[in-house]
Formats: structure tokens, C-alpha cells, sequence
């Protein structure tokens, strides 16, 4: 069911363990209420993937994901015919005497649908809800499929050769995320409602971790949570995302730790940093620092 206001976004979103804070689910209602795209730009685990997977499940959708990378063409996100069933086919129709023609080689059944085109079609088990397609890590991609996807965002539409133009009958719900490892050109962006991700707040991470890694103690996940905010403000390569945090409370737990010391930190800090140059400089000095620093903010 589509939320009827920003704060009964936040409150489904919480009860798929997502805490936004309320710019984001304002956007978010925006998209659609507006039916926008919705363009996420931030750091590696901010939360900007695990967004659209709450949103699909508080709509009741099965999350529809398109992973970006070099050399993504528009036949691997839109469509392809499945041409060993159609030559499977031919071959039949010849043997009983029939001469098939062309539309009857280009059915729904031989079409083999991708992230894109599956989003324009209607969910069978969710009638009248939004699909939500996620486009993911868009900066990964070239700027051709960029191009690509303008008639998408613009007209929710496609284009078929063999069958036509196909039009959503209602617009799906789009997710672009990017990490910013380069700009996304203006044009897409323009199509879209834009968001910048940042990491949370230390209420509001402690929410997160508290949700997903219940097996640590509550005194833990405080420790947990401070110690990463800290961590967050050193000169490091990859600061640890909110999967990170998650990960090192239960990785915490698993030990048995009740509370944080040098030597679990130093013992578990592959879990935080995955970088051998952050590693150098989370020394032992450094962690006892940050372990008797002030509560953040």
C-alpha cells in the first residue's frame, strides 16, 4: 500500500528495519507520489541499495535490480529472444508440415525479459502496485547506456523491434544509486528526484545496528557505534558503511565480547577496514584514542 504522508513512509520503512531520516522519506514519498525516478548519491554503505529493497517490501513487490558495469549494452538490461527455443520451434513446425511465420517466432514466450522491461510490466502477484526497479551503481556504466536509459525515465517506455513500442501502465518506482566514482551526466539526472546519502547520525546508526544485530549486548552496540563514528573522522581510504557496523557487532558477539578493548578492535578490525593502507593507520595508539574519545554527536 502506497504511504498517504512522510510520516507514515518513516514509520513503514521502519518496519522493514530501514530508519530514514525524514528528508529522505520525504524524497522517497515524492517519488511516488510524483511518479519520479529517484536518483541516490553517496558513499559505498550508506544505505542507498538497502533503500530500495525496503521499499519494495513495504509495497509488496519483489525487488527488480539491475547491477551496473562497464560494457552494460541494452540488450542485458532490456530484452533478448531466447533463440534456441525459437529455432526449437521452426524445427517442429517443419516437421509436422508447417510453415511458420515470423509472428509466431516473436511471442511472450520467447522473449527473455530483463530488469528494465520487466519493470514496465504489471506484477502478477501485487495488481495494481508499483514495480521498483533498481538501478544500481549507474556511475559503473558507460555513458551510452546512460543515453539509453533517457526514454525509460522519460516516457516509460521501450522500444521493440518485432513487437512495437511498450509502455508501463503504471510508472514503476526507479532507484538510480551512484557512488559517485564519476559524474552522471546532467540529462539523467534532470529526469529525476535527487537525494545526497550520507552516513547517519549516531541515534539513528544505533537504531540500525540495534535492529540488525540484536545478539550484541545493548551496551556493545553503543561501544560499537561510537568507536565507527570516530573511526569515520581519521584520513582513511574506505570509512566503514552501516553493512560494516552491522557486520562488527555480530562479529563482536560471535566472540563473545561484552565490551570493546584494544585487543578485540585490533582482533576484528578486517571486519571494519578492508584496505591494508586503513589498517596501517588504525595503530595501536590510534584505536586506544579512539576507544577513550568523547561520545559523538
Amino acid at each position: 500500500m502506497l504511504p498517504d504522508s512522510i510520516d507514515t513512509t518513516l514509520t513503514q520503512l521502519a518496519a522493514q528495519q530501514y530508519f530514514a531520516d525524514r528528508e529522505t522519506a520525504t524524497v522517497l514519498y515524492l517519488a511516488l507520489r510524483m511518479q519520479r525516478p529517484l536518483f541516490l548519491e553517496g558513499e559505498p554503505g550508506v544505505g542507498k541499495t538497502a533503500l530500495a529493497q525496503a521499499m519494495a517490501a513495504m509495497l509488496g513487490t519483489r525487488l527488480l535490480r539491475l547491477q551496473c558495469y562497464e560494457g552494460l549494452d541494452a540488450a542485458s538490461a532490456l530484452y533478448e529472444w531466447d533463440y534456441p527455443r525459437q529455432i526449437m520451434a521452426l524445427r517442429l513446425a517443419e516437421a509436422r508440415g508447417e510453415r511458420p511465420g515470423e509472428q509466431s517466432l516473436y511471442r511472450d514466450e520467447f522473449l527473455l525479459k530483463r530488469p528494465l522491461l520487466e519493470a514496465l510490466l504489471p506484477d502478477p502477484a501485487a495488481p495494481g502496485v508499483p514495480r521498483v526497479l533498481l538501478i544500481d551503481e549507474i556511475d559503473r556504466a558507460d555513458e551510452p547506456f546512460e543515453a539509453f536509459l533517457l526514454e525509460v525515465l522519460s516516457e516509460y517506455q521501450v522500444s521493440i523491434p518485432e513487437i512495437g513500442v511498450l509502455r508501463a501502465e503504471r510508472p514503476p518506482l526507479i532507484v538510480i544509486t551512484s557512488n559517485r566514482t564519476r559524474e552522471v551526466h546532467d540529462a539523467l539526472k534532470r529526469r529525476c528526484l535527487y537525494q545526497w546519502m550520507g552516513y547517519p547520525d549516531r541515534q539513528r546508526e544505533l537504531q540500525i545496528v540495534a535492529a540488525r544485530a540484536p545478539e550484541a549486548a545493548a551496551a556493545l552496540q553503543r561501544q560499537a557505534v561510537d568507536f565507527i563514528h570516530r573511526l569515520r573522522g581519521i584520513d582513511l581510504f574506505k570509512a566503514p558503511g552501516i553493512a560494516e557496523a552491522i557486520d562488527w557487532s555480530r562479529a563482536l558477539a560471535a566472540l563473545g565480547v561484552t565490551e570493546l578493548d584494544p585487543q578485540s578492535v585490533r582482533d576484528t578490525l578486517g571486519v571494519l577496514l578492508k584496505y591494508q593502507d586503513d589498517l596501517a593507520r588504525a595503530d595501536g595508539p590510534t584505536i586506544a584514542e579512539l576507544l577513550a574519545g568523547p561520545t559523538p554527536a
